[in-house]
């Protein structure tokens, strides 16, 4: 379910938003039994790589399954949707003595400009890979049951 987009819109922060949580309800109204995804590795070129690589980082990644990063991709759609407000907000209910952090003469100094467009691309460049992963999951998990090609 694409939709055309003018040029001058494609790359905006709210398109990629958009693209985001669709890519994450679809995979969230595929994957009718999440618990399937329980132990199925990520990529299997990941596999791979965790054999050749480090010798160490299957410890880092032992709850690096497909359940798990299920659970992640639709968590960071609740905070896009909703705010990160949200989730501060019930932090600092259970932690209410946590303390603001002080803020220098040096930060309010920065150009906001430049620091805002750093952010916005390094959000925007996320959001890409985020719906590109929801995307893979969604395929992977038509493939474990059997069912690759359908709906397409």
């Amino acid at each position: 379910m694409q939709m055309s987009e003018p040029l001058s819109q494609k790359n905006t922060l709210f398109t990629a938003m958009n693209r985001f949580i669709g890519a994450v309800n679809n995979m969230d109204q595929t994957v009718m039994v999440p618990s399937l995804l329980r132990d199925v590795p990520l990529d299997q070129e990941k596999e791979q790589q965790k054999l050749t690589n480090d010798p160490g980082i299957y410890l880092r990644d032992a709850e690096a399954d497909m359940y798990s990063y299920y659970s992640q991709l639709k968590s960071i759609r609740n905070n896009v949707e909703w705010g990160v407000m949200r989730a501060e907000e019930q932090r600092r209910k259970k932690d209410t003595t946590a303390p603001e952090p002080v803020r220098t003469e040096s930060e309010s100094d920065m150009d906001l400009e430049q620091l805002l467009q750093y952010h916005l691309k390094g959000l925007h460049g996320v959001l890409s890979k985020l719906t590109s992963q929801a995307n893979n999951l969604t395929n992977r998990y038509k493939q474990e049951i059997g069912i690759a090609g359908w709906g397409q």
